[in-house]
């Protein structure tokens, strides 16, 4: 029986550093029987010859496209934005399934080519949970942006936006970092913020509320809200008036009320306290979004947007981080958590169309094509 070839694609979203697959995850795999060709790539956190001399096939940038129609192609982030129909079976993130905007352009491609869509989002095992994901390191890095922005806020009132960062080689480096802005603003203000986050229980929530009590935030300033909290309906009052810092973490999939919006942030009557809004779901063009009041997703280089019309209203300036590849602040030990915990179902690819998690994506995978229009579907 012929080996099953796994073809780590280079990433293309600018900053991106992550890897699906690490130095440590694919030699686990070239153990138990695979191929593995990883293009080159200068962006990856991992230097092309720690891949090599694990054992490793170096191949060139983009070559996944012309790569055997039985390699299945590994990636994080979207593919780049081209129209040719995609004929590898292809294990990704593909932010698709939720009609994000251009949704269906990119799922087409799939059927299209007589591809396959195995999305990483999607992969649950027998009780519905999800095998691996970002979340925690999603929080960890939105929390210490916000936090960053408060402080930032404070030391520069003319309004000049965050600068752009850069990702950071370890979790001790971010957090010094923080914790030298933090002190930084509460000599401006006279004390340390107060948080609020918003799906607290889960991984992203976890992550959120450990960088603010690793950073030093009191942990009675640190309030921790979950479905129980969140149940009534918002918008909630006490994440405009009593917050600094609001920080959304929530795994979005119905239409909820909305935590805050435009009405809510002019209704508090010069009451308004909060002036960061870190939304780690970055849910930006969903319509389902709980926080309605951006559009723009913001990047590293440029990470916040200013919220508008607030204009009279009272409070001070709002802003938003909207970063939808946040653990790429932390890229190695994000990559190495993600790639580990998913390390015991890759090593099932090569019978993924048995195999119930990749399966179950299979099924996922052909009820969304379902939802295409017609003339999308082949």
């Amino acid at each position: 029986m012929a080996q099953t070839t796994i073809h780590l694609r280079a990433e293309c979203k600018p900053l991106e550093h992550r890897s699906a697959l690490t130095p440590t995850t694919a030699k686990e795999l070239i153990d138990a029987g695979y191929t593995v060709n990883v293009e080159r790539s200068p962006e990856r956190i991992f230097d092309d010859e720690e891949f090599e001399k694990l054992g490793a096939n170096l191949v060139p940038e983009g070559s996944w496209r012309e790569a055997p129609a039985e390699h299945i192609i590994m990636g994080l982030k979207e593919l780049p934005e081209e129209e040719f129909p995609l004929k590898h079976v292809h294990v990704q993130f593909a932010h698709c399934y939720k009609q994000q905007a251009g949704w269906d352009s990119v799922l087409s491609r799939f059927p299209r080519g007589g591809g396959t869509l195995l999305d990483l989002e999607f992969l649950q095992d027998a009780n519905g949970r999800r095998v691996a994901a970002f979340g925690y390191h999603a929080g960890f890095a939105g929390a210490a942006l916000a936090l960053e922005n408060w402080a930032w806020q404070l030391t520069h009132p003319n309004g000049e936006p965050l600068p752009g960062v850069e990702s950071y080689p370890n979790e001790d480096a971010l957090i010094k970092d923080v914790k030298k802005s933090l002190s930084e603003g509460e000599a401006k203000l006279g004390r340390l913020p107060k948080v609020i986050v918003i799906g607290a229980l889960g991984r992203c929530g976890r992550g959120a509320v450990d960088m603010c009590l690793q950073a030093g935030i009191p942990e009675e300033q640190v309030l921790k809200w979950d479905m129980a909290e969140t149940a009534i309906g918002g918008p909630f009052k006490q994440i405009t008036e009593e917050c600094d810092i609001f920080v959304n973490c929530i795994y979005l999939s119905t239409k909820i009320p909305n935590f805050v919006d435009m009405e809510s942030l002019k209704a508090v009557g010069g009451k308004r306290n909060l002036s960061v809004v870190c939304d780690v779901s970055a849910d930006t063009t969903n319509p389902y979004n709980p926080v309605p009041i951006y559009t723009v997703a913001t990047t590293f280089d440029k990470p916040t947007v200013p919220v508008d019309g607030l204009e009279g209203s009272g409070g001070p300036a709002l802003s938003v981080i909207s970063i939808d590849h946040l653990p790429s602040l932390l890229p190695r030990e994000a990559s190495e958590a993600f790639s580990g915990d998913l390390l015991p179902y890759l090593k099932q690819l090569k019978h993924w169309r048995e195999h119930p998690v990749w399966a179950g994506a299979k099924q996922l995978f052909d009820e969304k094509v379902g939802t295409l229009p017609e003339g999308m579907r082949s």
